[in-house]
């Protein structure tokens, strides 16, 4: 029970060296990840193909482990295996767990692993300077559309490359489609040919409908709203911007000294 409760301290603190640690860890393997596989899109040796075959098969035997570690210390394991980050993480490693089956459809969920890095976006994650409201929003906005494309990059790659190889070549074809499509530009250059290839534009252009302009003009507020406010440093907790009328601090409540307005 004791070692249980250790386990699962360690996997959700960053206040510790420890814990900050282990989440830094996680964290760079998720990129790590997902570097390798744009990488192997690219024409390189076999060698280092290899390597980095082995490397990622590592790192997703890391994620399963992770993942158990994780079921084994929640106290409600019902409400983990159903809560949204759980499920990305279950997509994400099914590869291991499943590998020996021929299932090519399933190669499509190793892409979900950068949404694992959802986990780290909170305010209490991030460096000091990110951690004020406006930052996080901001955080999470420019995260979202880089996740949105890359992952719809990596599925449509999936797909059309083994059908449609002169098209898809590589990742960089893939990613070039996806931001063309979901914004709705069209330049009809890149066309899928498969059925799951279309179905997965189909959802792409909903999603530039849906999702992007609200992202963007999220995006756009907060950035207007930053650069309005001005530098009234908090002699309580350091936050340094606030807006000009503002008489205490937004984040711990002190008493603000205009004097100090740089």
């Amino acid at each position: 029970m004791l070692l249980r409760k250790k386990i699962s301290f360690y996997l959700e603190d960053i206040e510790t060296p420890t814990g900050r640690s282990i989440n830094l860890i996680i964290t760079g393997l998720v990129l790590l990840s997902s570097v390798i596989f744009v990488s192997e899109t690219f024409s390189i040796s076999n060698e280092l193909r290899n390597i980095l075959t082995y490397v990622d098969s590592v790192i997703l035997l890391i994620f399963a482990l992770e993942y158990l570690l994780r079921f084994w210390c929640a106290e409600n394991k019902y409400q983990f295996l159903f809560s949204l980050y759980s499920v990305i993480d279950l997509i994400a490693i099914l590869p291991f767990f499943i590998g020996w089956i021929d299932i090519s459809f399933i190669r499509l969920f190793r892409w979900l692993r950068i949404l694992r890095l959802l986990r780290f976006l909170d305010p209490k994650n991030l460096p000091g300077h990110l951690t004020t409201e406006d930052s996080l929003i901001l955080t999470r906005i420019i995260f979202t559309l880089f996740a949105i494309v890359f992952v719809y990059a990596g599925l449509i790659y999936q797909v059309e490359n083994p059908v449609n190889p002169e098209s898809f070549r590589t990742f960089l074809d893939a990613a070039y489609f996806a931001v063309v499509t979901m914004t709705t530009v069209g330049f009809g250059d890149v066309i899928p040919i498969s059925e799951t290839g279309r179905f997965l534009t189909i959802m792409m252009i909903f999603t530039g409908i849906a999702l992007i302009p609200w992202q963007i003009g999220d995006l756009i507020k907060q950035v207007v709203k930053s650069a309005n406010e001005v530098e009234i440093p908090c002699q309580n907790c350091g936050l340094l911007l606030h807006d000009p009328d503002a008489n205490f601090c937004k984040i711990c409540g002190s008493k603000l000294d205009k004097e100090e307005i740089i």
